[in-house]
C-alpha cells in the first residue's frame, strides 16, 4: 500500500488502544464500516496481534490496517506476520529500519527538528508529530518552514476542532485516539463511536 497517498486522501488515522480485545476488534470494524479508511491497533493493547490478525481476516487484504507503538525489530516482524500493512512508532526506534527491510511503510514519531531529520533520513514515509499537544498547530506551522516537503501527521490531544487547525497548517492527516474512540475500546456503545467518526470525518473533509 502507498501509505502517503492514503494519508493525503483520507486525512484521518484512527488509533485503537485498549484493555479489551473483543471491544478493540469491534471498534476497528465499526470504524471501517463508518468510513474511516486508516486504523492502527497499538501494540500496547491487550492481545493486540490477535486483534490485528482477526481484523485483517474480517476486512480483507486491501484495508489500510496498521500496528502502532511498534518499537523493536521483533515488534515489527510480529506486526507484519499478523497482517499489519504499515507501522507507527512513537519515536525513532529499531522498528523504523526493520519496517524498511520488511517493505512496510513507517509513520515514525518525532518532535524536534533534529528528530524529524533523523526519522526522514532513516526512511520514514511520514512523520508522526508526537505529542502534538505540546506545541499545537502553531508549532507544526513553525516546523513546516524548514521542512516544507515533509509529510506531518500530528498525534496526541487532537480533537475534531484541532484536526481542522492542524490540516489548515499543512498536516497531511491527523491521528486520533481517545477523542474518537471514547469508551468503545472498553465495550462502549458502537452507535456513539459511529457518531464521533462521522464528526471527525466531516472535520477533516471540510
Amino acid at each position: 500500500m502507498n501509505l502517503l497517498d492514503e494519508l493525503r486522501t483520507h486525512r484521518l488515522l484512527a488509533i485503537v488502544r485498549g484493555p479489551d480485545p473483543a471491544a478493540a476488534l469491534t471498534a476497528v470494524l465499526t470504524l471501517a464500516e463508518s468510513g474511516v479508511a486508516l486504523v492502527e491497533v497499538s501494540l500496547t493493547s491487550a492481545d493486540a496481534l490477535d486483534v490485528i490478525r482477526r481484523a485483517r481476516a474480517a476486512l480483507g487484504p486491501d484495508y489500510a490496517l496498521g500496528a502502532g507503538t511498534v518499537l523493536s525489530a521483533e515488534d515489527a516482524r510480529a506486526a507484519a506476520d499478523a497482517g499489519a500493512a504499515f507501522l507507527v512508532t512513537p519515536a525513532i526506534a529499531a522498528s523504523l529500519a526493520e519496517g524498511g527491510r520488511l517493505g512496510l511503510p513507517v509513520l515514525a514519531g518525532a518532535l524536534t527538528p533534529t528528530e524529524v531529520v533523523q526519522a526522514s533520513s532513516g526512511g520514514a514515509t511520514a512523520i508522526k508529530l508526537f505529542p502534538a499537544s505540546l506545541g499545537g498547530p502553531d508549532y507544526l506551522g513553525a516546523l513546516r518552514d524548514p521542512f516544507p516537503d515533509t509529510a506531518f501527521v500530528p498525534v496526541g490531544g487532537v480533537d475534531a476542532d484541532g484536526a481542522r487547525q492542524y490540516l489548515d497548517r499543512g498536516a497531511v492527516a491527523v491521528g486520533v485516539g481517545s477523542p474518537l474512540l471514547g469508551d468503545a475500546v472498553r465495550g462502549g456503545d458502537p452507535t456513539a463511536l459511529r457518531e464521533r467518526a462521522a464528526a471527525f470525518l466531516a472535520a477533516v473533509r471540510r
